[in-house]
């Protein structure tokens, strides 16, 4: 094949990485490839294309699907981790419809068939070299800022979500009673991944890539480890669950470290899934209890909790969502609905938590609607365990 059998390569020299356990097919496409103007690397399995990767930056990466040690799908996860953007072409000598679908789910730009068709993986590598460069332009446009979009197939998602498993905090904040007195501390979640740079972007990821378990289980351990060291003598501890979460084993288990702290814990429901889309909701709130729970309801009044979720928890704490904290001073509407939720929520033996306060003319309006506890900036940020919180001196 020569240069000219098929459009050129971009001008700049192109650098492929190119991965094959078959040592005749490797020599021949290296030639290939060569011959028609790239600069390749050759390597035999995927742990030396790894290496080759320490310490070079490529235009392309080519690797065969089934290899011993690392296939071609495992090696573009572990591209994935040092490469956001780096094209992956799959070859594969048994095409059908299962692998094409998942090369590309898992992010590769295409798969050419063997035997190698010179022109066909040609041009494929070409369009694969210049999508590699649309990305990296694209990522150079926001200011070298990893966003969580930049993760644009599979294989990377899982990487940035890895990296965020990895480097996984809490922070706290202190939840107040209505008299200023320590209530207890809401845990939140926080990574060092600057992909994943607000706790919504790494629920996210989990949700996709089916890792809410592992995620929650992770939460739940960390959260409970600092409690024993609380200024509270009795402290309660809001964790944040997702409604899925709800069926973990581990969450009733003796000996997970939540549960042996349980009398001490409001699991906080999140409605990121409707409750009404899982089977035994009843009883398997029945069973958290049992195991020394509290249950709270999160964003109230922000339309995401209804009554699907109130007759199915039987709620101990809602939490007013903070849109409808935030100028309630200056709303008389926010003001009577507040007043109303608080109302009913008494009436119905539950408690009320009013979050997002960041000024004292807020907290004077949600104390005169009756709210039991408070949280927000005015009081303390989110902080490691525990932050001390203040309370305007005029309000005791």
């Amino acid at each position: 094949m020569t240069a000219g059998s098929a459009a050129a390569p971009p001008s700049e020299p192109i650098k492929v990485l190119l991965v094959d356990d078959d040592a005749l097919l490797l020599s021949a496409t290296t030639r290939v490839l060569k011959h028609a103007g790239y600069v390749v690397t050759p390597t035999s399995g995927g742990e030396s294309a790894l290496e080759a990767m320490a310490d070079t930056r490529f235009d392309v990466v080519c690797t065969d699907i089934g290899m011993p040690g690392l296939d071609g799908i495992a090696l573009l996860r572990a591209v994935r981790e040092r490469d956001l953007d780096v094209p992956v072409v799959l070859f594969t000598g048994a095409p059908s419809v299962t692998s094409a679908t998942e090369a590309i789910r898992y992010g590769a730009i295409d798969y050419v068939s063997k035997p190698l068709d010179r022109k066909r993986l040609e041009q494929t590598l070409e369009r694969a070299v210049r999508f590699g460069r649309l990305a990296r332009a694209k990522r150079e446009a926001r200011g070298d800022s990893v966003e969580m979009h930049g993760a644009g197939d599979r294989a990377g998602l899982e990487a940035l979500f890895a990296s965020a498993i990895r480097t996984l905090f809490l922070v706290y904040q202190p939840v107040l009673r209505a008299n200023g007195a320590l209530f207890g501390y809401e845990a939140l979640l926080r990574c060092r991944e600057p992909a994943m740079p607000h706790p919504g972007a790494v629920l996210d990821a989990a949700e996709k890539l089916g890792r809410l378990g592992a995620l929650g289980r992770r939460l739940r351990t960390l959260a409970a480890e600092p409690i024993a060291g609380s200024p509270a003598a009795e402290p309660t501890l809001f964790v944040n669950l997702h409604p899925h979460e709800l069926f973990d084993p581990d969450l009733t288990d003796p000996e997970s470290a939540l549960a042996r702290v349980a009398r001490h814990v409001v699991l906080e429901i999140t409605e990121r899934a409707s409750l009404g889309e899982l089977d035994n909701v009843r009883e398997r709130v029945l069973e958290i209890r049992d195991a020394g729970y509290r249950i709270a309801i999160d964003d109230l009044g922000a339309g995401y909790a209804g009554l699907t979720a109130f007759a199915l928890l039987e709620p101990d704490i809602v939490k007013l969502d903070m849109s409808l904290v935030r100028g309630v001073e200056e709303s008389r509407t926010k003001q009577r609905l507040i007043a109303s939720m608080t109302n009913v929520s008494h009436e119905l033996g539950i408690q009320v938590v009013a979050e997002g306060i960041e000024t004292e003319s807020e907290l004077d309006a949600v104390l005169e609607c009756g709210c039991d506890y408070v949280q927000g900036y005015l009081f303390a940020r989110p902080g490691p365990p525990f932050p001390t919180p203040t309370w305007p001196t005029r309000k005791i």
